[in-house]
């Protein structure tokens, strides 16, 4: 295998496996056409440091045998990791030749900015989510769209039938990806945009039934959100969130060949941005004294997901006691309620408003380590939930 440091080895469509990830997943804008989201010219939302260090914070491991977080994050596949408590950074690591200053993909982690976005707009009364999602983009009537509601998008609850598997190649996600770039398409008749493949896309049981995560909802969403405003994501994105909240360096979005928005995992962000966005949900959407985020949007993701529909649907054994709604997880069956984005290959930022913490990390988990991946980064996000608890 070629070096995970070699970028002539990583091209379009193999950028998203191992070792190519690990340089792939922080150069994207190199690979694929993108659009900028703008930071704007305002002052940076500052991140003190404090005293301390978490690297020798124990966290279980499998067998009964016990590790430390500085063990962890030091892995070969931990791109970055940061923690915030009470806005300050306690702990921050970098691995695989990644900086502070590099944006790296969030894949389904980008859904949750989506998700956002979409609570903004509602409150501002430009979208209504029980509107049919046919009327707001009529280009997909006649698709398996048909009769499905903005409410059924951001909850993941849209009736298709499509299987989304990452270890499958054959899979109609592995399709999508193609028609995306992302992947070598199986032949030269296969659709190489999302317009196309939406098209080809089947109709499951009726909408408004059991969670069934599938990102074309995700990718919909984005293009409702641009349907209803007349911007690109990337300038809704700057607007409303990126420019207001102070990021710290611009963003960018993948696009298809069409200049379609990839809204369902095609967002790159520096790590620290990240830690920024979780912050500003972990203050109830305020910072700056500007209300950024509806607070009621935050507490209805965290607190009105439904529980019999998560337990009904496709990744309850996987994640007993969560949630999802507005492209957010929750986990109910926690004290502390936290909540948080995730994105394949190990992209996620946590939030614990009890504990005061955000916890980002970004990664480029193989295919066959993810399940392992996933595991120690949970178990990293509660050990350090659990040592900023309030005594």
């Amino acid at each position: 295998m070629p070096s995970a440091t070699d970028p002539t080895a990583v091209t379009p469509t193999n950028f998203q496996d191992y070792p190519n990830s690990a340089w792939g997943f922080h150069h994207v804008s190199e690979l694929h056409r993108t659009a900028r989201v703008w930071r704007g010219q305002g002052p940076v939302w500052g991140l003190p440091g404090q005293p301390g260090d978490l690297c020798d914070l124990k966290l279980e491991a499998p067998a009964a045998k016990q590790t430390t977080l500085g063990k962890v994050v030091a892995g070969p596949y931990v791109d970055g990791f940061i923690v915030l408590h009470r806005g300050a950074i306690a702990h921050e690591a970098y691995n695989n030749g990644m900086r502070a200053r590099d944006p790296h993909i969030l894949m389904s982690s980008t859904k949750s900015f989506a998700g956002s976005l979409a609570g903004i707009l509602m409150a501002l009364g430009k979208l209504d989510d029980s509107a049919a999602v046919t009327e707001l983009v009529p280009s997909l009537a006649g698709t398996a769209y048909d009769g499905a509601t903005v409410r059924h998008l951001l909850d993941m609850r849209v009736g298709l039938d499509f299987v989304e598997d990452y270890s499958d190649p054959d899979c109609d996600f592995a399709q999508m990806d193609a028609a995306m770039g992302w992947r070598s398409r199986r032949s030269p008749d296969a659709p190489d945009n999302l317009a196309d493949f939406f098209a080809t896309m089947r109709k499951g049981p009726p909408h408004g039934g059991a969670f069934h995560y599938v990102s074309p909802n995700s990718i919909v969403l984005g293009w409702v959100l641009e349907a209803v405003t007349g911007e690109r994501f990337v300038e809704l994105l700057s607007q409303l969130i990126w420019r207001p909240m102070g990021a710290e360096f611009d963003a960018d979005l993948v696009l298809d060949s069409n200049g379609a928005s990839q809204t369902e995992g095609g967002l790159n962000v520096t790590l620290r941005d990240l830690a920024r966005f979780g912050e500003l949900h972990r203050l109830g959407g305020k910072v700056h004294g500007e209300q950024i985020v509806p607070s009621d949007f935050i507490t209805d993701f965290r607190e009105n997901g439904d529980p019999d529909a998560w337990d009904a649907g496709t990744m309850a054994a996987m994640m007993p006691g969560f949630h999802y709604r507005s492209q957010w997880y929750t986990n109910r069956s926690h004290e502390h309620r936290p909540f948080m984005t995730l994105g394949a290959f190990g992209q996620s930022v946590f939030v614990d408003p009890v504990s005061e913490v955000v916890v980002a990390q970004l990664s480029c988990f193989p295919g066959d380590e993810e399940d392992a991946g996933f595991d120690a980064m949970f178990r990293c996000f509660y050990a350090i939930s659990d040592h900023f608890k309030p005594k």
